[in-house]
């Protein structure tokens, strides 16, 4: 089964069943829950969600570090190219078959900017990422979103959902739970709280208000999760 790591904040990493690593959204260096070392991080692949620093802080870094492919929309993916790094570009609505699994990018309703250096001038959509590793086994990182209609469409595609619960800058917990409903996943992970003040989250009040919809693991960071 794959494992699925936290590391604080939205900063995921997953190894697959035939030893793949994933990083998903790379913010370790400044990442207030991040207790490691960025330095012990394996990537083959790094897919991401969108540009800001609290998602992308630590990406040019690893993917030189490691030599791994970055997956993200095809403005990011193109200016992480134009820096000599390994790139698979989709965008929203997209997919891509991997040795892994199929990724695709579904839309998610955040801002845009790529806080990268040079890549200041740069926007783009942001995205939720859905991995399909095969056997039931089906992961949706939502990223940085409010809540939209749109997430109705993944209903029946999802076993294991990745969403923020912050507010203020994405989904409240009220929000995530109706994102649930759309979704109908079997296990809610809750992200993007408790970070900073501004995005201070009780996680067991949002897992108590999901209620028998789904599993709600609630994740502090170093915890892993096999699915």
């Amino acid at each position: 089964m794959p494992k699925l790591t936290f590391h604080g904040h939205a900063t995921f990493s997953i190894e697959t069943d035939d030893g793949t690593n994933l990083v998903i959204d790379p913010f370790f260096t400044d990442n207030p829950g991040f207790t490691g070392s960025v330095d012990d991080i394996e990537a083959d692949f790094i897919l991401v969600t969108h540009g800001h620093y609290d998602h992308v802080a630590d990406l040019v870094g690893l993917a030189e570090r490691t030599g791994a492919t970055c997956i993200a929309t095809f403005e990011i993916a193109t200016f992480l190219e134009n820096q000599g790094l390994n790139v698979s570009p989709q965008h929203i609505g997209g997919s891509v078959q991997y040795p892994f699994g199929y990724v695709k990018l579904t839309a998610a309703l955040h801002g845009g900017m790529v806080n990268l250096p040079g890549a200041e001038s740069f926007t783009t959509l942001p995205a939720g990422i859905l991995i399909d590793f095969g056997s039931g086994q089906r992961l949706h990182h939502a990223g940085d979103t409010g809540l939209l209609m749109d997430m109705q469409l993944l209903k029946g595609k999802v076993d294991v959902a990745i969403l923020p619960i912050g507010d203020r800058f994405t989904m409240g917990p009220d929000d995530a739970v109706t994102a649930v409903d759309f979704i109908e996943p079997k296990v809610v992970i809750p992200c993007h709280f408790d970070t900073w003040p501004p995005i201070e989250q009780d996680a067991q009040a949002f897992a108590d208000a999901v209620g028998d919809r789904a599993s709600v693991q609630v994740m502090a960071p170093g915890d892993t999760y096999d699915f």
